[in-house]
């Protein structure tokens, strides 16, 4: 029988499948590239079989390489876990909390309430991972998140705190050069900045509760991008309208466009899993984004 690979050499494998080249993984696991090579090397004679091979496209993994990538994942969050939660008992309250909040969120929103936890709380540690998928907790590839839908895990502790508005924003000069519209048909004869090709979860919400009663397609907008902070930025940049927080467009001298014809919300939820509920750093961060968010949804006048 082969001997079990070393989780050390595991690791430089999920590093090279997760940057694409040996040069990048080696960045990540803090390696010299010939350090991070021989351990390839290494792994390929005991599993006797290529792991990557070179083409004109850069490194290719082979089907060997791919049969790993799961698993690997897997074991690297266990691990990054595990980490976490010993620090966190070897530092009492101390430790480490993983956030994941979305990419529009962890840029525009939560940094002041991350800058207040910090001076109260300075010996726990915060990684923040911002992604618009919401992040498996009962696997724990985070420890609190702050999501935008009611969780439907059971396993989950979870907290309604506010309703998210949302409309139609725009520049007053942008407005003031190519006029307010007042009806959907005069949306239409605009620059509407949207999405591209990843069909946003909230998209269906914006046509049924939004109030556009139509489906909402890619072709509506002239302006796409799939990333949300882009569409802000062209936004802010007199672009044209588009769709953002009440509280994000006050504060970057945005002004509502047709907030009569079209609107919704979106709740939020502070959220982790049931077996932190007796670690005190996780409650500590869970218990002040609840709190944060209240009140950030409270502030729209």
């Amino acid at each position: 029988m082969a001997a079990t690979p070393d989780w050390d050499l595991l690791q430089s494998l999920h590093a090279v499948l997760e940057a694409g080249s040996f040069s990048a993984a080696a960045r990540i696991r803090r390696l010299t590239q010939p350090t991070l090579g021989r351990h390839i090397d290494q792994l390929e004679r005991q599993l006797g079989a290529p792991l990557f091979l070179r083409s004109p496209r850069g490194l290719q993994p082979t089907d060997l390489a791919l049969a790993f990538r799961q698993h690997l994942g897997d074991m690297a969050a266990a691990a990054a876990t595990a980490a976490r939660d010993i620090d966190g008992l070897v530092s009492g309250e101390g430790g480490v909390v993983r956030v994941t909040v979305s990419e529009i969120v962890g840029i525009e929103v939560i940094p002041p309430m991350m800058a207040s936890f910090r001076r109260a709380h300075p010996g726990i540690d915060v990684e923040l991972a911002l992604d618009n998928k919401n992040a498996d907790l009962t696997r724990r590839d985070a420890d609190v998140a702050v999501r935008m839908a009611r969780p439907t895990q059971n396993s989950l502790v979870a907290k309604k705190v506010g309703d998210l508005r949302l409309g139609f924003h725009a520049t007053p000069e942008y407005l003031e050069a190519h006029g307010v519209p007042t009806s959907f048909e005069d949306l239409q004869k605009h620059t509407l900045i949207g999405f591209d090709r990843a069909f946003p979860e909230i998209v269906d919400g914006l046509a049924i509760g939004g109030g556009l009663d139509r489906p909402v397609t890619r072709d509506l907008f002239s302006y796409r991008t799939d990333n949300d902070v882009a569409q802000l930025a062209a936004m802010r940049a007199g672009v044209g309208i588009g769709v953002c927080q009440i509280q994000i467009a006050r504060r970057s001298g945005l002004v509502p466009v047709a907030p009569e014809l079209f609107g919704f919300t979106l709740p939020i939820w502070i959220c982790m899993h049931e077996t932190l509920r007796g670690s005190p750093r996780m409650r500590l961060m869970f218990d002040h984004l609840a709190k944060e968010f209240a009140a950030y949804a409270g502030d729209v006048a």
